[in-house]
């Protein structure tokens, strides 16, 4: 009895599996992009590196094709690989590859709200606003440059109260990024010894990590399973908990003391929308949104340009040549006393092609945050159902062959030419591209500079164990690209 009950139960599960094997076949069918068959309820994640799961898919797209189908558990996802690809979706195509994918971390992080996971009329309010919002309060423009110069001349003070002794940079240049959108933001800074903020960016350091991390992705493919079962995630929630806590606060303060004529920040600014907007049910300009809205820019506008430069000096110090190269242009064209400026860059093309380099090869972000189709759309000869995840691996832009001449070498070469100008490579696509192009890209790219130049016009940077103990491999390596801790020394340069 119990041997007949148990092989009845195993003909269950065997024809359940057929069954749903065959399901994707007929879904596929001629117009649905080509993928590898997966399982049962897990789909294709067993054959995901867990630690890379953008390197299995880029090698799995050289069987399949640039647009290739996988399932990651039971969403179906459909993934472009090379640059030809991702452009032809995001720019030639960008109305139909508008829609944010519903990240399920994203989605209880931020309750549902904001800018980051948003689409449709939500989307259009918030980015448009965001966007307006930042360029009046002088994203892109000489009033940020001021600020940044300010907060350069604070980050050289502190690397020089090192007096050369080797130190984690992690901190203080999370610190320094982070006070530029905290000005944006809430319209002040904070000191770098203010163990609150020390705290804060010890919980956007760590959420990063999480998410990162093989458990931040598990909780994406299955969140109500892991719901259920302890874990980091129920700690990540908690701490994100503590970060909506102090922007409530924030917002608190600023209603307390706003001058509706002189707006001071972002802050000011939703919340004069909001009061104009009360009345209008389609409005957007909600409590919940702004919310998580300057969640969404406290955490991106902090952690990924503050690794990107982290990751910056990790070269430098790998490269001491190239450290040198860097240094003795900057000299000849700004001096060591000049603060620069933008307007600098066009006079230091090989400076400019090795920060180009350093954001290529670190490649912060490699999946890119899931687009999302939000209708029945035809993408070259497939046609891709509604509500389907897609993913344009920035990754395979990143480190294309036919793009790149060493794709897997650090070589600022990829932006000169023979006669050592500056040169663009319209693969260059750090921040993504089209219509859910990062909206902080124009900043990013002013704090790397600003910031990298200003200190090698101070320093020279080394690390006890020398450039051979360098890895530029990621610490952590899914969402994003975590760049290794080291402890590094910075260097006074003599007058």
């Amino acid at each position: 009895m119990e041997i007949s009950s148990t092989l009845g139960l195993t003909g269950l599960i065997l024809t359940f599996a057929l069954l749903w094997l065959f399901s994707l076949r007929t879904r596929t069918g001629c117009c649905f992009p080509p993928g590898p068959s997966g399982l049962p309820v897990i789909g294709n994640v067993l054959q995901l590196d867990k630690r890379a799961p953008f390197k299995t898919l880029l090698k799995l797209s050289q069987s399949y094709g640039p647009v290739m189908t996988v399932y990651l558990g039971p969403q179906r996802v459909v993934v472009l690989s090379g640059y030809e690809a991702v452009k032809e979706a995001l720019v030639d195509q960008a109305d139909d590859f508008t829609g944010r994918g519903p990240v399920p971390f994203l989605l209880k992080a931020t309750r549902g709200y904001g800018l980051g996971i948003s689409n449709g009329e939500r989307w259009r309010q918030l980015r448009r606003f965001t966007l307006t919002t930042l360029r009046d309060f002088g994203m892109g423009r000489k009033g940020m440059e001021e600020w940044i110069q300010e907060e350069s001349r604070h980050l050289i003070a502190c690397m020089k109260d090192t007096k050369a002794v080797p130190f984690d940079p992690t901190f203080l240049l999370s610190c320094t990024v982070s006070n530029v959108i905290c000005c944006l933001v809430f319209g002040q800074r904070f000191s770098y010894d203010d163990d609150h903020f020390l705290h804060l960016l010890q919980i956007i350091s760590e959420t990063l990590r999480f998410g990162s991390s093989p458990g931040g992705q598990l909780y994406n493919i299955f969140p109500r399973l892991m719901e259920w079962l302890p874990g980091r995630h129920h700690k990540a929630f908690a701490r994100i908990e503590v970060l909506r806590e102090f922007i409530m606060a924030k917002i608190q303060e600023h209603q307390d003391t706003m001058d509706p004529s002189s707006p001071r920040d972002y802050i000011d600014r939703f919340l004069t929308r909001l009061s104009q907007e009360n009345d209008i049910p389609t409005s957007e300009f909600h409590y919940e949104n702004l919310v998580s809205t300057v969640l969404n820019l406290y955490l991106a506008g902090t952690e990924t340009t503050s690794s990107t430069i982290r990751f910056a000096l990790s070269v430098l110090i790998k490269y001491p040549k190239i450290q040198e190269s860097m240094q003795q242009e900057i000299d000849s064209v700004i001096g060591r006393k000049r603060c620069p400026y933008m307007e600098d860059r066009k006079s230091l093309p090989f400076t400019d092609a090795v920060l180009h380099e350093i954001q290529r090869f670190l490649d912060i972000v490699p999946m890119n945050l899931p687009h999302y189709t939000l209708k029945d759309i035809s993408f070259r000869g497939y046609t891709i159902p509604k509500d389907t995840v897609i993913l344009p691996l920035l990754h395979s832009v990143l480190k294309e062959e036919k793009q790149w001449a060493t794709p897997w070498s650090f070589n600022p070469e990829h932006f000169l030419d023979q006669n050592g100008n500056f040169k663009k490579n319209p693969a260059f696509l750090p921040f993504s591209a089209g219509k859910r192009s990062c909206v902080g890209e124009s900043l990013a790219r002013m704090e790397i500079f600003l910031f990298l130049v200003s200190l090698l016009q101070s320093f020279t940077f080394s690390c006890p164990g020398g450039p051979d103990s360098i890895d530029l491999s990621p610490e952590f390596s899914s969402f994003a690209n975590v760049p290794r801790r080291y402890m590094i020394a910075a260097t006074p340069r003599l007058s």
